[in-house]
């Protein structure tokens, strides 16, 4: 039986999940495990995008990894660079859970690169709520 629903208990829970993840995020792209630290930076996003489900719909959020559909249900309007980086990550997600599915490997620039995107998109996803 799933407890009574307390929908600020329940963006409190994904924002400090999303906090914790974005640091996680960050060790890993430093000690060079750059597909690791996208898949992190995956569920950093994922979390938060959940928060504004809760938001927007007054219910737990679904059990999906999918940062289109988790936007789309938020009712975010999200910019291009924003659907973008969104689209990106879900490829790194798909590799920590999906061994035959091998995305490219970005070289440690370009990670450090969608590192920021991710911290900027954070940012803007922790305003809105």
């Amino acid at each position: 039986m799933m407890p009574e629903f307390n929908k600020s208990a329940q963006i409190e829970y994904w924002k400090s999940a999303a906090k914790s993840d974005l640091e996680t995020c960050e060790i890993l792209i430093d000690k060079g495990k750059t597909v690791h630290g996208l898949f992190w930076c995956h569920l950093t996003i994922e979390k938060l995008l959940k928060a504004h489900y809760v938001k927007a719909n007054n219910d737990y959020a679904p059990k999906t990894y999918n940062l289109i559909y988790l936007a789309q249900k938020a009712e975010l309007l999200l910019d291009e660079s924003q659907k973008d980086l969104i689209g990106l990550l879900l490829k790194y997600q798909l590799e920590g859970r999906y061994p035959e599915y091998k995305p490219e490997v970005p070289n440690i620039e370009k990670a450090r690169e969608y590192f920021q995107q991710t911290k900027e998109l954070f940012k803007w996803l922790i305003k809105k709520l």
